[in-house]
């Protein structure tokens, strides 16, 4: 196996990690009636970027952004992918050799600052969504998406293994 190899492992493991995500966003929806995480707002923010415009007090009151759907989604899996490259970088190739779960699990918790400090303020949720209807549900969210996407990874990474 090479170290090209290894990088696509881990770009899988992402993807996977970033698909048992949605699964169970889709699961969450339909069964409980909770609504899923809004990409498409997620594209406008990233798009206004370009225009200077980092923080928004709401997004859906920021500009609409041509494409902005596409743009939510794609990134989506880019920063999945980016976070099997990290489980490489990070555990190396033991791990994707012989996977165990601690490591996605503390990768996607730490990882939380991403959220809590970077997207939600900037998308106008406030630190750790301080500014939503319900902070704690906002972030309990967070941490059980952070820990579904970690099982994911977990469970890609023993599919991949095991080829």
């Amino acid at each position: 196996m090479t170290g090209a190899d290894d990088f696509i492992k881990a770009a899988l493991i992402g993807v996977g990690g970033t698909i048992v995500l949605d699964l169970w966003a889709v699961f969450m929806t339909r069964a409980l009636g909770m609504p899923a995480a809004n990409w498409p707002m997620v594209g406008r923010w990233i798009g206004n970027m370009s225009r200077g415009q980092f923080v928004h007090e709401s997004m859906a009151k920021a500009r609409p952004v041509n494409g902005e759907s596409a743009v939510g989604w794609i990134a989506h899996y880019v920063i999945g992918i980016g976070y099997g490259l990290l489980l490489l970088a990070f555990w190396g190739r033991a791990w994707i050799v012989q996977p165990t779960l601690l490591p996605p699990m503390i990768l996607s918790w730490l990882l939380l600052v991403a959220p809590y400090f970077i997207m939600m303020p900037g998308m106008g949720s406030g630190i750790a969504g301080s500014k939503t209807p319900k902070p704690n549900v906002t972030r309990l969210k967070s941490v059980v998406g952070h820990s579904i996407f970690g099982v994911g990874m977990y469970a890609t990474a023993l599919a991949l293994a095991s080829r």
